[in-house]
């Protein structure tokens, strides 16, 4: 069987064939088109070019937002102001002339590495994306758990300090450079992540100590995800996720806290992510076929 998957993003759509065993096959891209009606006509002409000469399945779309795959409606708000509020869905598959499943992008991402990525192995999974924020998911029994409000594995909003500072900005590279930025009294946009270690690496004691405390505030979230969910392991994708030293940080202040606290003795599993940007299209089929559409 051949899938079409589609990753949709405020500046590129990527789009490719995925079969059932998750191979990726006809690779490729289109800038985001500025209206709906023109994203339509993208999509069903990725559609027409990758269908010819073979039977397609289904689509799976990977989307920002609150995306309630059953209504097919997608709340919230993301960069693309008009995907939301009516059934896109239902108008996508109208369009395609096939069955069509929609998921959250970080939820599809979570599901990729559960399909054939880092998750592979295991059934409950946490996943956490770094990046501009802090996404997340929540997996069971290889299932995205949705919540009553779609906002099932929402980490970035916990709250961190004293200040009320959740960890979308004290435990991103985004909020990292947001803060050096600030700090500096210069534009926002001044610094990115890369720069920051740079920084860091020639002695910035600003920058070492932002980073320090973005690694505190994860091991902190993973702590208390450990806690909660109790998952057999916890995936962080995003850029800074491929660092050599990421995850070694983290498990180095998970393990002071472990040992501050005393009775805790779960040691949460932390896990790079595989499948980089190919995360959120396998997602998005994956999503497809547990959801019986096709």
């Amino acid at each position: 069987m051949n899938y079409l998957a589609y990753d949709v993003g405020g500046s590129s759509v990527k789009y490719a064939l995925v079969d059932e065993q998750g191979n990726l096959a006809n690779k490729g891209s289109f800038v985001t088109p500025a209206s709906l009606d023109d994203f339509y006509t993208e999509v069903v002409k990725v559609c027409q070019q990758l269908g010819k000469g073979r039977e397609l399945t289904g689509a799976g779309f990977s989307m920002p937002g609150a995306v309630d795959n059953e209504s097919g409606v997608i709340g919230g708000s993301s960069a693309l102001d008009y995907i939301h509020d009516f059934p896109i869905k239902q108008a996508l598959a109208a369009r395609l002339g096939m069955p069509v499943s929609m998921e959250n992008d970080a939820n599809c991402a979570a599901l990729g590495e559960a399909w054939t990525g880092s998750g592979r192995d295991y059934d409950s999974l946490a996943y956490f994306v770094v990046g501009t924020g802090v996404g997340g998911a929540v997996v069971h029994d290889k299932k995205i758990i949705h919540g009553p409000h779609q906002h099932g594995g929402e980490f970035g909003y916990m709250v961190m300090n004293d200040e009320y500072e959740i960890l979308s900005e004290v435990g991103s590279t985004g909020g990292l450079c947001r803060q050096l930025a600030k700090l500096r009294n210069v534009p926002e946009d001044t610094y990115d992540g890369r720069q920051v270690y740079e920084m860091a690496a020639q002695g910035d004691a600003d920058a070492q100590r932002l980073i320090d405390n973005m690694y505190e505030y994860l091991a902190r979230a993973v702590y208390n995800i450990q806690y909660t969910y109790d998952p057999e392991a916890i995936l962080f994708g995003g850029a800074i996720s491929s660092r050599p030293d990421f995850i070694p940080a983290i498990n180095a202040r998970v393990q002071k806290i472990l040992e501050k606290v005393g009775v805790a003795r779960v040691v949460p599993k932390l896990l790079s992510c595989q499948h980089g940007n190919d995360a959120n299209l396998l997602g998005a089929v994956a999503s497809l076929i547990k959801s019986g559409a096709h």
